[in-house]
C-alpha cells in the first residue's frame, strides 16, 4: 500500500500525551483504534506498516501540525479517518510520501507556540498569583537561549541534549505568545525554556541565571528549573520539505467546528469560574 502523511490536530488536556501508555488514554491510541475499526490496522498488529509520528507531545499538550505516516489503502482520505476518531482529535490534509519517509527522522523543523498568561498590570490582590512581567527581560532571555547549547539541564533526559533552538515572544493583550523552533526537541525542553525565561521576566532570576543552566555541570536540585503547565502548549508546525500536503476541505471544516465549540465553553466555562470568585470578594 502506498505511504501517506496526515496532519492531525488535537486537544490534548483530555490525553496523557502522544505516546501509547498503557491503561491511560493517549492520542496514539485513539488514532490505532480509528484505523481498527476502518480495517485499516489488523486486530493484533502492534502498528500500522510504515507508521511514524512527528514528535511526542507531553500529557495536556495540543497540536495543529501533528504529524503521523504510515502505509494505508487509496481510499483513507483525512475525512475518512475523521469517522471513527473521537471529536478532539482530526485529521485535516494529507499528503503522498515517497518510499523509505520516516516522519521522525525526516522531519526538518519542529515549532511549538505557547500561550503565556503575562499581563502587563496585573492586579495587586494578596489572591491573584500573577506578577508584573517585564517584556524586555523576557525578551532577552529568549535571545540568551537561543542558539546552539546543551541543554541538559533543562530536560530529563541523559542524551542528544544538545539541540539549537530559536525563541521569539510577541505581545498579545495580556499573553505573550512565544515561539520555540528548531529541528528537533529533548523532553520537556519547550516548556523548561519557558519556565526560565518568564523567572527572568518576573525578576525572580537574574539574567545570568541562564549562563549557569548551560553550563556543563548539573544544577542542584533546588535550583532545578521546573516546567511549565503543559495546557498552554500547542504543536503549530512540523515541516518537511519534500512533502506537498493538501487539505480535506471536508475534514477541516469538521475540525474547525469542533474546536470553535471548545472555545466556546471555555470561554463560557470562565465567566463561570470569574462569577465564583468574584462573588467571595
Amino acid at each position: 500500500m502506498p505511504l501517506r502523511a496526515f496532519r492531525v490536530a488535537y486537544d490534548g488536556t483530555g490525553y496523557h500525551g502522544f505516546q501509547r501508555q498503557p491503561d491511560v488514554p493517549t492520542i496514539e491510541d485513539a488514532i490505532f483504534d480509528a484505523l481498527r475499526a476502518l480495517e485499516v490496522l489488523d486486530p493484533g498488529a502492534d502498528k500500522p506498516a510504515g507508521y511514524a509520528a512527528a514528535g511526542r507531545t507531553d500529557a495536556g499538550v495540543s497540536a495543529l501540525a501533528q504529524t503521523i505516516a504510515l502505509e494505508v489503502p487509496d481510499w483513507l482520505a483525512p475525512r475518512a479517518l475523521n469517522a471513527e476518531l473521537p471529536a478532539d482529535v482530526r485529521a485535516w490534509a494529507a499528503a503522498d510520501a515517497p518510499k523509505g519517509f520516516h516522519a521522525t527522522h525526516h522531519a526538518n523543523r519542529r515549532a511549538y507556540t505557547y500561550h503565556l498568561y503575562a499581563p502587563p498590570d496585573p492586579p495587586s490582590n494578596a489572591d491573584t498569583p500573577d506578577r508584573s512581567l517585564d517584556d524586555e527581560r523576557f525578551r532577552a532571555a529568549c535571545e540568551a537561549l537561543s542558539g546552539a547549547h546543551d541543554f541538559h539541564n533543562l530536560t530529563p533526559d541523559d542524551r542528544n541534549t544538545e539541540r539549537s533552538p530559536s525563541l521569539e515572544a510577541v505581545r498579545d493583550g495580556e499573553y505573550l505568545v512565544v515561539t520555540v523552533s528548531a529541528g528537533g526537541f529533548a523532553r520537556e525542553l519547550v516548556r523548561r525554556l519557558v519556565s526560565l525565561a518568564r523567572d527572568v521576566g518576573a525578576g525572580d532570576a537574574p539574567l545570568e541565571k541562564i549562563d549557569r543552566v548551560l553550563e556543563p555541570d548539573p544544577l542542584p536540585g533546588h535550583e532545578g528549573i521546573a516546567p511549565a503547565p503543559p495546557e498552554p502548549l500547542v504543536l503549530t508546525d512540523v515541516d518537511y520539505p519534500d512533502l506537498e500536503f493538501e487539505i480535506d476541505d471536508a475534514a477541516a471544516e469538521s475540525a474547525r467546528a469542533v474546536f470553535e465549540r471548545r472555545r466556546i465553553d471555555r470561554r463560557t466555562g470562565a465567566r463561570v469560574a470569574g462569577q465564583v470568585a468574584d462573588g467571595m470578594r
